[in-house]
């Protein structure tokens, strides 16, 4: 796989991840179970490395990996605390599992393609 398709795949999930999210949060908020003030500030991790990951910008996918991890607790959490969004916890858990894989994928491809790495200490 190159890093145009990983590129592509890697964008849309992370674009539809945050359209879920802040489709539930934001549900969660109008109905109450949340306050709307805590569903905004739930999204703001998730919102810091947009411009870089639309860009394709290697080490940006990288440290967002980390970001992503947060979400996966969530989406775990929820798997074993909900009767009622048990179906939308599982979709969360499986589309950040595939962004966790292919995040690094992607860093570790394109940053090879840019000259990007760490530098081979010299014996």
């Amino acid at each position: 796989m190159n890093s145009t398709t990983l590129f592509k795949l890697c964008r849309t999930g992370y674009v539809a991840l945050v359209m879920l999210l802040g489709a539930w949060f934001i549900r969660q908020g109008l109905t109450g179970e949340y306050s709307m003030l805590f569903s905004l500030l739930w999204l703001v991790p998730l919102l810091l490395p947009l411009k870089g990951i639309l860009t394709g910008k290697p080490y940006t996918y990288a440290w967002a990996s980390f970001i992503l991890c947060l979400y996966m607790l969530h989406g775990l959490t929820l798997v074993y605390v909900t009767e009622t969004d048990t179906l939308f916890a599982i979709i969360e858990c499986l589309l950040i599992a595939c962004l966790l894989i292919g995040f690094p994928f992607y860093a570790r491809i394109r940053g090879r393609e840019l000259g990007l790495g760490l530098k081979k200490k010299k014996s």
